[in-house]
């Protein structure tokens, strides 16, 4: 027997009327007022020896899958967490060894049906920095002098985005960004 599907993507992306689609990721390196972009040059010491985060703003739009049905607050979808997965291309993708070690943080914001939303929040923690493997690539010794750092490290952030509609539909959507980690400070 022979079925066919209508629908491809939209029909898999859950049982809610309205999907999510990313319009724009941009990190900012080393928190407010650092440098943005649509990658990162994440540091793991700034210019004092000590570790700040890094952060990234998503764009987000709620798309209703049939444009017809008029958009109530059903149809508006609130944002409750976010879920970060480092990997590298060449496959080495051991936790706290060849990556940072995956993360979740909260988020709270309502997006209605055919608009758009930013969240704003953390893409590199200053724990991860503390961390092996990022620990590794620190160049700056505790008396203030700079070492020789092993390197830089290429990764590419995986970002899911969790919410659910008015109805309480589960929705998600994922984000990527390449994320290059090194002591770029005492280079």
């Amino acid at each position: 027997m022979i079925s066919s599907a209508c629908g491809g993507d939209l029909m898999r992306t859950g049982r809610s009327p309205v999907y999510l689609v990313v319009d724009s990721v941009e990190a900012t390196a080393g928190g407010e007022g650092g440098t943005t972009g649509v990658g990162l040059q994440s540091d793991v010491r700034d210019e004092t020896g000590g570790v700040i985060n890094d952060s990234v703003g998503v764009t987000i739009r709620v798309v209703p899958k049939n444009p017809a049905v008029e958009a109530t607050q059903i149809n508006s979808v609130t944002l409750t967490r976010y879920h970060v997965d480092f990997r590298r291309t060449d496959g080495r993708n051991t936790p706290g060894v060849d990556v940072p070690y995956s993360f979740d943080g909260g988020i709270s914001l309502t997006i209605a049906s055919g608009s758009t939303g930013e969240a704003v929040f953390e893409i590199v923690r200053h724990q991860a920095k503390l961390e092996p493997p990022l620990k590794n690539l620190d160049g700056f010794s505790a008396t203030g002098r700079s070492l020789s750092g092993l390197g830089f490290l290429s990764t590419i952030a995986e970002i899911t985005i969790y919410g659910h509609d008015g109805n309480g539909n589960d929705v998600s959507v994922t984000a990527r960004l390449d994320v290059h980690f090194g002591d770029f400070t005492s280079q």
